[in-house]
């Protein structure tokens, strides 16, 4: 299970998530008794970790509404569809695959928080409603958090035989290649040498974009 956080990550959790799929694609070529393979998808929504759970909490606790920035956008999908499609995905594998689940249109998370809010018979309290109920503040984007996420770093993708589930094509190392690599971060990590394996990850991960860069570069696209 990957994430689109391995997509031209902005910090160093992103790019050992990639750095997981190379591992895998590398092992594939190694032999043929086992299929790895990997499926990318977005948020499952109240799963651990996701902000459903979150503003509801604080919402129970009378607010505020955190959002770290007003244009934050991001993919959500049902635990039950994402637990279906990645089984579906994971028997069409034929090693090394990456499978990207299709997430449907992007939610804006200040919307969620509105809509959420709403639905909790509750009115949002801004310039406009002084009145209102809840609060929703923003706090700022988080080091190495992206405006919103990608699930594709090239743009050879194919279709498969389920219309939610894509097969992209792309880069991949040896493993004759990689392996050298993973020797070194290990010593690194072992050693705690921070920027050494920063250096091994951006080696390995040639798209990891430091986050003041990368969102310089998200919102002149949005």
């Amino acid at each position: 299970i990957s994430t689109d956080k391995a997509v031209r990550p902005s910090n160093a959790m992103g790019a050992t998530k990639r750095t997981a799929e190379l591992i895998l694609q590398g092992l594939s070529t190694t032999q043929s008794v086992t299929k790895f393979s990997m499926v990318r998808f977005g948020n499952v929504l109240n799963s651990s970790g996701s902000v459903i759970p979150l503003f509801r909490n604080q919402i129970k606790d009378g607010g505020p509404v955190t959002v770290t920035d007003k244009e934050i956008i991001r993919y959500f999908m049902m635990i039950s569809e994402a637990v279906g499609l990645v089984i579906q995905a994971g028997a069409m594998g034929t090693g090394g695959d990456v499978f990207i689940l299709d997430m449907g249109e992007p939610v804006k998370i200040n919307d969620l928080a509105k809509k959420m809010i709403k639905l909790s018979g509750l009115h949002v309290k801004d310039d406009l409603n002084p009145d209102g109920d809840i609060e929703i503040t923003f706090t700022g984007l988080r080091p190495g958090e992206k405006l919103y996420e990608e699930l594709l770093i090239g743009q050879d993708c194919s279709k498969t035989s389920n219309n939610l589930i894509m097969r992209a094509k792309e880069n991949m190392m040896s493993w004759e290649d990689l392996k050298p690599i993973l020797d070194k971060l290990k010593k690194e990590a072992i050693d705690c040498d921070q920027e050494k394996i920063r250096e091994l990850l951006i080696q390995l991960v040639p798209e990891f974009v430091p986050d003041d860069e990368i969102n310089d570069l998200l919102y002149k696209k949005i």
